[in-house]
């Protein structure tokens, strides 16, 4: 290593910024939020100075500045006062960093990703701060808020854990499986946390559920939070919406099992899917229920939920991005729009009974969008049943196929013209049936 990395507690101690700029300024700030007891000394400071908790004394700096402080900045855009100061800093084996220039610093700030009390730093020693820049970024997508409620928690009840589990390398493994447990997930997902009673008896062995939102199918509008899931899991769940590109996403050595419906192939019973979930949770799997959308809008998620709940099988939810929402986005046709349309409808064509029982004239309302699931099969009955019941003929309608995939299209025409353009067309499914004046914007708002 060309560096050792440290994490230097400042709180209640002086710290010197030499600089008066917005580089300056950017380091104050952060010396202030670590308590530190910060003091800038310049000719001309600039007001965003004003509002931070730090001393500003405007002068030049001498070096009688440096007595008292365990951390010197120097920041100036005049190179040789901040040669003068890492001088001065390294004769007294006095930390100190001089802003881009790497030579003159005995210590360098690093990239930061916060999750207090957890904190992770990325340096490349003054090499390129671009580069830490970018790969912080990188790591603030793949670690949530969670873990700095994971991170309190285990602070909270570590002496705690010391006096229940004297052994330390018992208390080191109870620990690691602990990080494992569904009672740490519950901590990362939001959930109270659990007793101690895991100090003495050990780590349930009961596993957990992982009700996802997979989205409409570009894996890139997968949420943080799915995607930390959907790497930990041991088995994943997923149904015929879940896109190949997506399930790539999963824990590479998990096992899948395809549990939805296809055309000519035996399906699961969902009494069955239910039972299996817990049977797997129970048998100590992190078990990944994967659907396509948003589980909660058209995907049985309230049902599994209750199966789990009866059961007592720990569970999570994420949501994602619903197949209407993603769908809608991609094809450029806002679901909703102050011209043209101020509510929005989601309707379905499989439910649980098998019998569509709609009470069509409340979709005759003007200024309104209906999007309808699953309609591709039912699209003759759908565009009958609107002009049926009030809806123009010449209301603008489409049908989304492949939605946010690579391959989408949108077949655009109007309720008395949409079932006559679909068959000239070899349409395969996942497909969303937009009805709306909405649809007439996909010409021009279209971006894909």
């Amino acid at each position: 290593m060309d560096a050792l990395p440290l994490h230097f507690r400042l709180d209640g101690r002086s710290c010197l910024v030499v600089g008066g700029g917005e580089t300056a300024f950017r380091k104050a700030e952060l010396l202030a939020g670590c308590n530190a007891d910060v003091t800038v000394v310049a000719p001309a400071i600039d007001a965003d100075f004003d509002d931070l908790k730090a001393r500003l004394v405007r002068r030049k700096f001498t070096e009688s500045d440096l007595d008292g402080q365990v951390l010197v900045v120097a920041a100036t855009d005049d190179m040789s006062v901040n040669a003068r100061v890492s001088e001065l800093c390294h004769a007294r084996a006095l930390p100190v960093n001089v802003v881009d220039q790497p030579a003159l610093c005995s210590v360098t700030f690093p990239a930061i990703v916060d999750r207090s009390p957890v904190l992770i730093s990325v340096g490349s020693g003054g090499a390129s701060p671009v580069l830490t820049r970018l790969l912080r970024e990188r790591l603030e997508s793949l670690i949530g808020e969670g873990y700095a409620r994971l991170g309190g928690y285990m602070g909270r009840t570590r002496e705690r854990l010391k006096a229940a589990v004297p052994d330390i390398g018992r208390r080191r493994r109870l620990t690691e499986d602990f990080l494992r447990s569904p009672g740490a997930e519950q901590i990362l997902g939001g959930a109270a946390e659990p007793d101690d009673a895991w100090f003495e008896a050990g780590v349930q062995t009961t596993g957990e559920v992982y009700l996802v939102g997979a989205g409409p199918g570009d894996p890139d509008l997968l949420t943080l939070r799915a995607l930390q899931l959907m790497q930990q899991a041991d088995v994943v769940l997923y149904d015929s919406l879940v896109s190949d590109a997506v399930l790539a996403r999963t824990r590479r050595d998990a096992r899948r099992r395809f549990v939805g419906k296809r055309k000519a192939e035996h399906s699961i019973r969902q009494e069955d899917l239910n039972q299996l979930m817990v049977d797997m949770a129970r048998a100590g799997d992190r078990v990944l229920r994967l659907k396509g959308g948003d589980p909660f809008i058209f995907g049985r998620g309230g049902e599994e939920l209750e199966a789990l709940a009866d059961a007592k099988v720990p569970f999570q939810v994420v949501p994602g991005i619903t197949a209407a929402g993603g769908c809608a986005s991609y094809a450029g046709i806002p679901l909703t729009h102050r011209d043209h349309a101020q509510s929005v409808q989601f309707v379905t064509g499989h439910p649980k009974t098998g019998e569509v029982h709609l009470d069509w004239s409340k979709f005759a309302q003007p200024g309104q969008t209906i999007v309808f699931y699953m309609g591709l099969g039912g699209l003759p009955r759908i565009c009958e049943n609107l002009m049926a019941h009030g809806r123009s003929a010449a209301t603008p309608a489409a049908l989304v196929e492949k939605g946010t995939l690579e391959d989408q299209r949108v077949i655009e025409a109007t309720l008395g013209t949409l079932v006559g353009e679909v068959a000239r067309h070899t349409v395969t499914r996942p497909t969303l049936v937009i009805v709306g004046d909405v649809v007439a914007l996909h010409g021009k708002l279209r971006w894909r």
